[in-house]
């Protein structure tokens, strides 16, 4: 078996051949990567691939792209890949299409071909390593083919990566300690849904409160002390020898958007089980307590009452959303009690901010950041402030064949306007951006001018000085465009949030943490909100985040991540909270 040590001693031309096969015909990544030992660890020896790749000139990397073989292609029929190709398209069973899926992927390769110049490149191992459906590998290949030409070479780039993650670990015979493991809770938890279709799972309903059972189960079987409260946050104690000891609260929320993903939220929770699980083996107490918490809601599908589990937690939560209704008329209130919930226990959820010792999350990115940058993790430096308005836009309904062009007062038109006039105002400045996320002509007719509009801003960014001179330039720009085109405005202030600021000296801990894995230290904000911005309000936060796959969506079933990703994120964390005095 190879070591690190090994490839960090042995002459360059033992390197290139030991990673002969990591990269497809292309020993010049090996070769080019072999004057950059040592390399600290494993992480590190991936970017240095990594980096030789990104640096190499354009037709360098076509060539590296055209090395692959096609998937199921004429090189697999006649037995002619190489043995890791031959054993990763074994692992999706395209060594066993049936006629009809064989003629797929023949179609789909000629049409890739065809527009790209190169072979589809998927990692078909897929996420956890133990490989992808053919149904997954060809409805990722349909969806890919959309891509343009620039956005695929550089999917196809990151597949070529995540295979040689994939085939470095082989080599070196990694066993991974939590990575694995997180991806299969989370697989787990994805089984348990509202809907038949789609994993949605909403504020108390059955599918909730089993996520909450077999969260505390894990808590449990991981030696934590396990409870749910009384507004059904799950609750698990790693406690240390000192009763009097601080406490290091971490997790996130456990609750999904309609349609959503397997890993937002639930990483924060299921990676530090796996932490405790891994310190309750090996006879390892903290000089703290550690405390892990699912937040029961956070996504507010079902009352409309986002961040309600964090909220109790900081002694936030308001008594009136208890008579907050569903759609079906279900009270906040008796779905609790429905629950066997004791409301009169909310109160006793607070915690003293005097006994915590800061408040620390892991998650998803949910964003393309540090997809595009190549890292799999990256620290929180904010979780950015928003300002969301209503806007409502009157002006006057008229005969389209009859009113001339230049005596329209179109209220579409003008909010047209101000839709380029918030990308034209929050473009090209940092972390500052805006959205119109909802733009409706009521009652709206193909030969009608129209005479109102409606829309939505959303405007955020982790510095409020930033973006509240946003928020009064666009709001004086939608007065000037209104009144140029004699259109009334109505505004109405949905939210208006403050950004949280990470705290330093663990953003530092974390920062600290990353390059002792031999990684770079790789400060971004969050644009979304999470359970840390109310956490703030008792104790100190910082947030690390975890690379997105799939462009970085997330709020959707295509929403991933990689088991590699969940184990450096575990090691980092297990780094930190070790060295957290």
């Amino acid at each position: 078996m190879t070591t690190l040590t090994e490839l960090n001693a042995c002459d360059a031309p033992v390197f290139v051949e030991r990673l002969r096969g990591i990269y497809e015909h292309s020993p010049w990544i090996a070769e080019r990567a072999a004057v950059r030992r040592p390399f600290a660890s494993l992480a590190a020896l991936k970017l240095a691939l990594q980096a030789v790749v990104t640096e190499a000139a354009q037709d360098e990397q076509l060539a590296l792209l055209r090395a692959h073989p096609e998937l199921a292609g004429k090189a697999a029929v006649a037995g002619e890949l190489t043995a890791e190709s031959t054993s990763e398209q074994a692992s999706s069973g395209l060594n066993r299409c049936t006629p009809e899926e064989y003629t797929a992927l023949q179609d789909l390769n000629a049409q890739y071909n065809a527009k790209f110049g190169f072979p589809f490149i998927l990692a078909v191992k897929g996420p956890t390593g133990r490989g992808l459906t053919r149904r997954a590998v060809i409805e990722t290949f349909a969806r890919r083919l959309k891509n343009q030409p620039a956005d695929e070479q550089r999917e196809c780039l990151r597949q070529v990566h995540r295979i040689a993650e994939i085939r470095l670990k082989e080599l070196l015979g990694v066993e991974q300690a939590f990575g694995p493991q997180v991806m299969e809770w989370a697989e787990t938890l994805g089984a348990i849904s509202d809907s038949d279709t789609d994993l949605t799972c909403a504020y108390m309903t059955p599918a909730h409160r089993a996520t909450a059972a077999q969260i505390m189960e894990w808590m449990r079987a991981a030696g934590m002390d396990a409870r749910i409260d009384a507004v059904g946050n799950v609750v698990g104690r790693y406690a240390c020898a000192d009763d009097h000891a601080k406490t290091l609260i971490t997790g996130s929320h456990y609750d999904t958007v309609r349609n959503g993903g397997k890993y937002d939220g639930r990483l924060g929770i299921l990676l530090p089980i796996a932490l405790a699980r891994h310190l309750n083996e090996r006879g390892e107490r903290l000089p703290f307590h550690l405390e892990v918490i699912g937040f029961a809601e956070e996504e507010g599908v079902r009352f409309r009452s986002t961040f309600l589990g964090s909220s109790a937690v900081t002694g936030s939560f308001d008594p009136a959303l208890l008579e907050q209704e569903d759609a079906d008329g279900v009270s906040m209130r008796a779905a609790l009690a429905a629950a066997g919930h004791d409301l009169a226990a909310i109160p006793a959820i607070a915690r003293d901010p005097a006994s915590l010792l800061g408040f620390v999350e892991v998650h998803i990115e949910q964003g393309p950041v540090l997809l595009e940058r190549g890292l799999p993790l990256g620290v929180v430096t904010a979780i950015a402030g928003s300002s969301r308005y209503l806007v409502e836009l009157a002006g006057v309904a008229s005969h389209a064949g009859t009113t001339p062009m230049g005596m329209r007062r179109d209220a579409a038109a003008a909010a047209a306007e101000i839709v380029l006039l918030v990308e034209q105002r929050c473009a090209g400045r940092g972390a500052l951006v805006g959205t119109v996320g909802q733009l409706e002509v009521p009652a709206g007719s193909v030969n009608v001018v129209p005479g109102a509009c409606r829309l939505s801003l959303d405007i955020r960014a982790p510095d409020d000085a930033q973006r509240l001179a946003a928020v009064d330039d666009i709001l004086a720009g939608i007065s000037a465009i209104c009144a140029r085109r004699g259109i009334e405005e109505r505004l109405w202030k949905l939210v208006e949030a403050e950004a949280v600021p990470c705290a330093p000296r663990l953003m530092d801990g974390l920062g600290e943490a990353l390059v002792r894995a031999g990684l770079p230290r790789f400060d971004l904000p969050s644009g979304a909100g999470h359970d840390a911005m109310r956490m703030a309000q008792v104790t100190e936060v910082a947030m690390l985040f975890t690379r997105c796959g799939n462009g970085g969506i997330s709020h959707n079933p295509l929403e991933t991540m990689t088991a590699d990703d969940a184990e450096i994120a575990g090691q980092v964390l297990l780094d930190f909270l070790r060295r957290l005095a």
